[in-house]
C-alpha cells in the first residue's frame, strides 16, 4: 500500500509518513490480542481432572478447547476465567447443583447399621 508523497509545505515529511505506516502495520488486530493456555496452566487455574473437563465440554458447560496445531490443544483465558467468575457468582446464589453424598448403607466394607431399639 503505497501512501503518495506530500509535499513538505503541507507540514508533513518523509519520517512521519513512515512512522505512521511502521504503526499501521504492526499493530494486532483485537481478536489477535487474545491469549491461549495449555493444559498445564489450565490446571493451575481450574483444579478438576482431564476427564471432568472434557465432559463438561460435551455437555457445553466449560469453555471449549481449539487446536493449534495437530498435538497442541489450547483454551481461550478470557472464556475461562468468565467461566470461573460465573462459577463463583452461581455459588454465592447458591445455584449451582451439588452432588449429594453417596449412600453409606450400600458400602461392601464397614457398612453402616441401621441403629436397633434396645429397651
Amino acid at each position: 500500500m503505497a501512501i503518495p508523497k506530500q509535499s513538505l509545505a503541507d507540514g508533513v515529511d518523509d519520517r512521519q509518513i513512515a512512522a505512521s505506516q511502521q504503526s499501521m502495520r504492526f499493530r494486532p488486530p483485537e481478536s489477535l490480542s487474545k491469549r491461549a493456555i495449555r493444559r498445564p496452566e489450565l490446571h493451575r487455574i481450574v483444579p478438576l481432572a482431564d476427564t471432568t473437563i472434557y465432559e463438561m465440554e460435551q455437555r457445553g458447560e466449560f469453555p471449549k478447547r481449539f487446536y493449534l496445531t495437530p498435538r497442541c490443544v489450547v483454551w481461550d483465558l478470557a472464556e475461562v476465567e468468565q467461566w470461573l467468575e460465573d462459577r463463583r457468582l452461581a455459588a454465592m446464589e447458591s445455584t449451582v447443583e451439588r452432588a449429594c453424598g453417596p449412600d453409606v448403607r450400600l458400602r461392601k466394607t464397614r457398612p453402616v447399621r441401621a441403629k436397633s431399639r434396645r429397651a
